[in-house]
């Protein structure tokens, strides 16, 4: 999946020190439900292991775990954490996306 769907240096960095700090693997899972402002939105959350049909890429020793339906949705997409003075939060850049909203945390097909 390295070709498929890559996480940036910046979000392999800033997932590994959240890991640290809860003590938890370094594995960040990228999924899509329905809803946000423009029909599905994006969901993170730190995961103990890969399950069985999951897709896997590998950024400096972080793993970024996506499930085959979210796949379909996210395929080809960047994940990147970004800080401003709006915040810090982590953002895809999804080429699937058609439309989505200014807070970069929904997106529609």
């Amino acid at each position: 999946m390295a070709d498929t769907l890559k996480l940036t240096t910046s979000a392999a960095k800033r997932v590994a020190w959240i890991a640290e700090k809860q003590s938890k693997p370094a594995i960040l899972r990228l999924s899509v439900e329905g809803g946000g402002c423009s029909g599905f939105q994006y969901k993170f959350d730190l995961a103990e292991a890969a399950e069985g049909e999951d897709s896997v890429s590998e950024t400096d020793g972080v793993k970024l775990v996506v499930d085959p339906i979210s796949l379909d949705l996210v395929s080809g997409s960047v994940v990147d954490f970004v800080e401003s003075l709006g915040g810090a939060a982590f953002r895809v850049e999804n080429p699937n996306a058609a439309a989505g909203c200014g807070c970069g945390s929904s997106f529609g097909i």
